[in-house]
């Protein structure tokens, strides 16, 4: 904001599209805050203190002067009290798209005239640790060029915005300058090491920073190398829609330089030496003389903020992933168990009725002695139902379902992420025939204990079918089945639930990736859709075995035919009904199995966002981007609406644009940025 806010009117509010998915606090709200920090009283209005905003309010320990700067940015009128008017006034600052450029304008602008002049200017960059590091010539042609040569001109918001940005990559010219002694332009590996940790260092991820020398061979760097090496490194995220339009979106394919060179030359005007160095970077991180999309995230630099998500809890069991034990490792499958058993439950609960429609439907024979069909449909069977059972007749089978779907989605879940897990690679890629391996393997594995609750279920949903029969009861159907009589038709359980998981799980993964963001992270509502949206091929191409395994299970009543095994129910089906038979129940499988895994993923994938336990293995791709050197969970819980980007915004000062301030941050947060 460029103008002063005033101290007795409160600032219109304005619904901001947000790129950061944060909407405004409720006046209400931010008042009661408000008055919770503020410490000092004008004319009976309550009002805060520098102190109270920094300190108490940000939970921030900056030096006394710091702290002045700091406040200067929500203190418009410049007073050194911050009005309600002021602080719900930088609340909606935080929300706006560009709003780490307006705080830092804030910041630089002391007297809050709406502009910056070069002595604001110089006093706040010459309490910077970017100015105690690099000798900048605060009179020298660059500055000059912005403030004119008797520096009296002044900058406004705008033109200031890309001023800072000019500044920082002149401050990484003078640093080469101040190196290169000779003028040869060239300097030392080690003295490129020491540039681009000091004054680039927030560019640099670990695998990048642990390799500076590594990538230079040790040999001498060049100006044109150091200049390219900097201008990759800022446009990573333009490299990143390079590689996604070279494969045509696809995050796994491998891409040579050739590859990656071309589809530049027709998007953009990253350079060949900017290439050469990508893939120098990558090949001395992974060996590859390939690169994937995650070789490009594991070298991109931190965002100042990434999108938020808010976690009830989170919870570090290990420091790092070599830290991962047998018993780690064992808690981690314990975790995954018990919020897929949570998501199953969800999942099923959503779409029993189908599921017991699309049972009966499946258990009405045609060419019986029984006589006229019961259902002409699926549609049909729900009123019939409702009508002569009530509406609750289309839970039946619901509690031995839900007792059933814990360990059947659980063990799903769990031993398909273990299985993604164990066949990843070293840059987080699974081949295809991987995916597949995993998700067949989790179909397997659910059989053995899910098949005797099957059975029970679907017998409890058909008995409701003739009318004046004695009432069913789980325990007595496990009396008359006993043990192996549980296990009947486990075979036809193996033949739909192996495929359908090989078909759904690769799917769906693929499908979620398609719907993520640029930055790799999917809303829950795309979760929610490429889990839909993979449980239709999955649910349709499987029902002749679940056809199969529904006949096997149920009990046939007088003059029905009745089935040895998988091959002769498949044999007399054909002969007795042909082959659409193989087809009964396929749109109300596909509309309960569909929903049912749609809204089992999503909750899965919720809840291992809010209660996230760090395993030191992998999470769910498209989750959250958690490369934010806030800790978000763990900030004030009073920084509501737009005070939730506070934190990370005084950060993006520092990182983007190099800006630190003494004691910059709480000693929590030193120790996340070290």
């Amino acid at each position: 904001m460029t103008n002063t806010a005033s101290k007795e009117k409160a600032p219109e509010e304005k619904d901001v599209k947000n790129p950061m998915h944060i909407k405004r606090a409720s006046t209400e709200k931010l008042r009661e805050i408000f008055s919770k920090y503020a410490t000092q009283q004008v004319n009976g209005e309550p009002y805060m203190t520098s102190e109270d905003f920094v300190r108490s309010f940000l939970g921030q320990s900056y030096n006394e002067e710091s702290i002045k700067l700091i406040a200067g940015i929500a203190d418009t009128s410049k007073d050194g009290l911050i009005s309600f008017a002021e602080f719900q006034a930088f609340e909606g600052l935080l929300c706006t798209p560009d709003a780490l450029y307006k705080t830092a304008f804030q910041l630089f602008d002391r007297n809050g005239n709406g502009s910056v002049t070069y002595s604001e200017f110089v006093d706040v960059f010459k309490k910077t640790d970017l100015h105690a590091k690099i000798p900048f010539k605060l009179d020298g042609p660059f500055i000059q060029l912005y403030f004119g040569k008797d520096r009296q001109r002044v900058i406004n918001y705008v033109e200031f915005s890309q001023f800072l940005h000019d500044f920082h990559e002149e401050c990484a010219m003078e640093a080469f300058r101040l190196k290169d002694t000779s003028g040869s332009g060239f300097i030392s590996a080690l003295d490129f090491q020491d540039i681009m940790v000091n004054v680039k260092k927030h560019l640099l991820t670990s695998e990048v920073r642990d390799n500076l020398i590594a990538v230079t061979e040790g040999h001498r760097v060049s100006f044109p190398y150091f200049m390219a090496f900097n201008s990759l490194l800022n446009n990573m995220e333009l490299i990143k829609r390079i590689y996604l339009n070279a494969t045509s979106g696809n995050r796994a394919e491998p891409i040579t330089k050739d590859e990656l060179l071309h589809s530049a030359q027709t998007m953009s005007q990253i350079t060949p030496l900017e290439i050469d160095i990508l893939f120098q970077l990558t090949g001395v991180i992974h060996q590859s003389g390939r690169i994937v999309y995650n070789d490009l995230s594991n070298i991109a630099p931190e965002h100042y903020i990434k999108n938020i998500t808010h976690r009830l809890a989170e919870i570090k069991a290990v420091e790092s992933p070599a830290d991962r034990s047998f018993l780690i490792q064992m808690l981690e499958s314990t975790y995954r168990f018990t919020l897929g058993s949570v998501a199953g439950a969800v999942g099923a609960t959503a779409v029993y009725p189908i599921d017991l429609v699309k049972t009966r439907m499946q258990n009405q024979r045609t060419g019986s002695f029984i006589g006229e069909v019961a259902y002409r449909n699926s549609w049909d069977c729900c009123k019939k139902v409702i009508r002569h059972e009530g509406f609750l007749g289309l839970y039946r089978g619901l509690v031995p379902q839900l007792m059933g779907v814990a360990p059947e989605k659980a063990i799903k879940l769990t031993v398909n992420d273990f299985m993604r897990d164990k066949l990843t690679d070293k840059q987080g890629n699974i081949p295809r025939w991987g995916e597949v391996l995993a998700g067949a393997c989790a179909g397997g594995s659910q059989v053995i204990f899910t098949n005797p609750l099957e059975i029970v279920k679907i017998r409890l949903q058909v008995a409701g079918e003739i009318a004046g029969g004695a009432k069913v009861r789980a325990l007595s159907v496990v009396r008359e089945l006993g043990l192996f009589g549980l296990y009947k038709g486990a075979r036809a359980c193996l033949l739909r639930d192996v495929p359908f998981s090989a078909i759904y799980f690769p799917m769906y993964a693929h499908t979620k990736a398609a719907f993520a963001d640029d930055e790799g992270y999917n809303h829950p509502l795309t979760l929610l859709a490429a889990g839909a949206i993979a449980g239709i091929p999955a649910a349709s191409l499987v029902t002749p075995a679940d056809v199969i395994k529904t006949r096997l299970q149920v009990v046939a009543r007088t003059g029905q035919t009745t089935y040895s095994g998988v091959m002769d129910a498949a044999r007399k089906i054909m002969a007795e009904e042909g082959p659409r038979a193989f087809w009964k129940g396929t749109v109300a499988r596909v509309f309960r199995s569909s929903p049912q895994f749609g809204v089992t993923l999503v909750t899965y994938e919720l809840l291992q966002r809010m209660l996230y336990v760090d395993f030191g293995g992998s999470r769910p791709a498209g989750s959250d981007v958690a490369k934010a050197k806030i800790d978000l969970a763990r900030v004030n819980p009073d920084h509501i609406g737009g005070y939730q980007a506070a934190l990370p915004m005084l950060n993006g000062i520092e990182t983007k644009f190099g800006l630190s301030l003494p004691r910059f941050g709480s000693p929590a947060l030193k120790r996340q940025a070290s």
